[in-house]
C-alpha cells in the first residue's frame, strides 16, 4: 500500500469538511430552497443569481473576497478580534465557511427543483385534514422530495471534497487543519512524486464515477414516472 500518514491524514480532513459542509447546508438551505419554489417575490431572482454565483465564478474570486472579508482588515475579521476571536481564514472553520459559499447552488438547486415538483396540492391537503405547517413537512414534503435531498447530499458532499482554490486561498496549506486532497495531491505534483499523487487521484476518480452512477440511479424514477 503506497498511502502514507500525511495521505491518510488529508483524506480524513477532507471527509470531515464534506461531511460538515453537506449537513449544514442541507439545514441551511431547504428553507431558502422552500422559498424560491414557492414565492411570487421580486427577490427571486435576484437571489436565486446570488445563490448561482459560485457555478461561474472562478473559485479564486470567491475565495480572496471571503479572504479579505475575514481577514483583519474586513468587516467579519474586525468583529472577530473585537469580540476576542481567532481570525478565521487558515483555519478548519474559515475553510469551513468557505466551502458552505462555494458548494451552496449544489444543495439548493436540487432542492429547489424537487419542492417545485411537489406542487401545493398534496400540502393543501394535508392542511385540510388538520396537520400542523411543520408536520405537514416532515410528513409530506420531506418523503415526496426524498431524491431532491439525496442528489443534493451528493452533489454538495462531492463538491466540496474537490475543492481546491477556494481551499487554497482561504486554509492554505496546513497539514492536519486545512490540507485536503487537491492540496495533497497539488504538493505530491510539485514534489515529483507521482506514484503518491497517482493514488489520491485515482480514488478521487473511482469516487467522483459512484458519484454520477448513484445521481443517475437516484433520478431515474423520476424520468420514468
Amino acid at each position: 500500500m503506497q498511502f502514507t500518514a500525511e495521505n491518510w491524514q488529508a483524506v480524513l480532513l477532507t471527509l470531515r469538511l464534506a461531511g460538515l459542509t453537506t449537513l449544514l447546508l442541507l439545514i441551511l438551505c431547504t428553507p431558502l430552497a422552500w422559498w424560491l419554489a414557492h414565492t411570487r417575490s421580486r427577490w427571486r431572482a435576484p437571489i436565486s443569481a446570488v445563490v448561482a454565483l459560485p457555478l461561474v465564478l472562478p473559485p479564486t474570486v470567491i475565495g480572496f473576497y471571503l479572504l479579505v472579508l475575514m481577514g483583519p482588515q474586513g468587516p467579519v475579521g474586525q468583529l472577530m478580534q473585537s469580540m476576542g476571536l481567532k481570525l478565521l481564514p487558515f483555519t478548519f472553520n474559515g475553510l469551513l465557511i468557505g466551502s458552505l459559499v462555494y458548494s451552496m447552488p449544489f444543495a439548493v438547486q436540487p432542492l429547489q427543483r424537487a419542492f417545485e415538483a411537489l406542487g401545493r396540492r398534496p400540502m393543501e391537503v394535508a392542511a385540510t385534514l388538520g396537520a400542523a405547517p411543520l408536520d405537514r413537512f416532515f410528513s409530506v414534503a420531506f418523503p415526496m422530495a426524498r431524491n431532491g435531498f439525496l442528489t443534493a447530499a451528493v452533489m454538495t458532499f462531492a463538491h466540496t471534497v474537490g475543492e481546491f482554490g477556494v481551499v487554497l486561498m482561504l486554509g492554505g496549506n496546513i497539514p492536519g487543519q486545512t490540507r485536503v486532497i487537491s492540496v495533497q495531491i497539488y504538493d505530491h505534483v510539485e514534489a515529483l512524486e507521482y506514484t503518491q499523487a497517482h493514488w489520491l487521484a485515482a480514488g478521487m476518480l473511482v469516487f467522483s464515477f459512484i458519484v454520477l452512477l448513484s445521481i443517475h440511479l437516484l433520478q431515474r424514477p423520476q424520468s420514468c414516472s
